[in-house]
């Protein structure tokens, strides 16, 4: 014996399908205003091609889409893998800054690249970290800027985006 819950269920679900139901839609009744299919002009459905015109000479450029010397695209940042490594940093560092501390300073986040820029984050002892701003061949780095705020004017106007979002000087 069902229960009168499951009966009612039953029921509600009875009339709402009742009420879903829609006659079929009908085909308008032709009127005399109309025109007969026939008299209709429709598009071909094949076309021919549109005809081929000659186009001048293209100009060929003996310019190649430049690579990034370090082999690092510009458009993200990615692991530096070592070319250059945090203690190369460290050491660019430690080469322009004078007074910059012999001891107490490691690499708190390693290089990331972006074309032959890198950005590096040391750790003082004593201190809040250094961000680092460095540019070119791991041999021979150029440092940028060293500091608790990177956003330097050649940060903001020449440093790929990648880099300053990482740098958050965006």
């Amino acid at each position: 014996m069902r229960t009168p819950a499951a009966a009612l269920a039953i029921v509600g679900l009875g009339c709402l399908l009742a009420a879903c139901h829609k006659d079929p839609p009908t085909a308008p009744t032709p009127s005399a205003s109309a025109p007969s299919p026939a008299t209709i002009s429709q598009p071909p459905l094949f076309s021919e091609p549109p005809p081929v015109v000659a186009s001048p000479t293209p100009v060929r450029s003996s310019a190649k889409p430049s690579a990034s010397p370090s082999g690092f695209p510009e458009g993200y940042l990615s692991f530096c893998n070592g070319k250059p490594s945090g203690e190369q940093v460290l050491a660019a560092v430690r080469r322009a800054r004078t007074g910059f501390p012999a001891s107490g300073v490691t690499v708190q986040k390693a290089p990331v690249c972006a074309g032959v820029w890198q950005y590096t984050i040391l750790a003082v002892a004593g201190s809040e970290p250094l961000q680092v701003v460095t540019k070119g061949d791991p041999a021979s780095l150029t440092v940028v800027t060293v500091g608790t705020d990177p956003c330097t004017v050649e940060v903001r106007t020449l440093a790929p985006a990648a880099l300053r979002q990482a740098a958050d000087c965006e």
